[in-house]
């Protein structure tokens, strides 16, 4: 039986996906770990010299009564593989949600310039409890102001917004210090780990490949669950 052409056409973008997210490894570290400053979006930021792929505060989009697998991504925002790969990952938190616990963490890189504003915009949204859709909103509309050289702080807000959060209180924790530290806390995770582009997938503690589709992406999960040693995945 052929495959079907729009099934055919989903995987190839799934495939382009892990190549652009491949040419971001090649990249990543070295620009995380740059001194200079790029664009504006330099950073220096160091590994965590005990880096966890899980912490408690890490913020978690699906909370089953009882997690029998934890699923970790380190994402960025303006990543176009990250936006390839999140209808997947929504499409197994609808399957898994109530049995899996998927988490995202911040990886923005500086070669991105709105990928640290962006995670800045998510953590502001997760201070009123809607970092879900802060993240979802963000995801969805990549393709407007991704790849742009011009700061789109205006386009965040708006989403803040449209969300209902309180915007003098997102303006506040926007700019508020302890946000930036909080992803820059995730990043130095993700760099003490290994992580050198995005997205990177960690299932039960331990660093996959990521996966070319859906069904590759499920097989793994469905394995991991009849083998029945799914955990915390490295909690702090």
């Amino acid at each position: 039986m052929k495959t079907p052409p729009v099934k055919r056409l989903y995987k190839h973008l799934i495939v382009a996906a892990v190549l652009a997210a491949g040419l971001a490894a090649a990249l990543g570290s070295y620009l995380l770990l740059a001194p200079d400053n790029r664009d504006g979006g330099g950073l220096d930021v160091r590994p965590a010299a005990e880096a966890l792929p899980l912490r408690d505060s890490s913020h978690r989009l699906t909370d089953p009564a009882r997690s029998e697998l934890t699923v970790v991504e380190f994402l960025d925002f303006e990543c176009e593989a990250c936006g390839a790969v999140y209808p997947v990952v929504e499409r197994l938190r609808e399957e898994y949600g109530d049995r899996v616990t998927f988490v995202a963490r911040y990886f923005p890189l500086p070669g991105h310039r709105n990928a640290e504003p962006a995670a800045r915009a998510a953590e502001a949204a997760a201070r009123q409890g809607r970092f879900a859709d802060m993240y979802g909103r963000l995801f969805t509309t990549q393709r407007q102001w991704g790849e742009s050289r011009e700061p789109k702080a205006d386009v965040f807000r708006g989403y803040a917004e449209d969300l209902g959060l309180d915007l003098d209180r997102y303006d506040a924790d926007l700019a508020a210090p302890e946000v930036a530290d909080r992803v820059r806390d995730d990043q130095r995770d993700g760099l003490g780990l290994g992580v050198q582009g995005t997205p990177t997938f960690f299932v039960d503690g331990a660093r996959i490949p990521t996966p070319a589709s859906y069904e590759e992406f499920a097989a793994l999960i469905e394995a991991r669950l009849a083998d029945g040693t799914g955990g915390t995945g490295g909690t702090g």
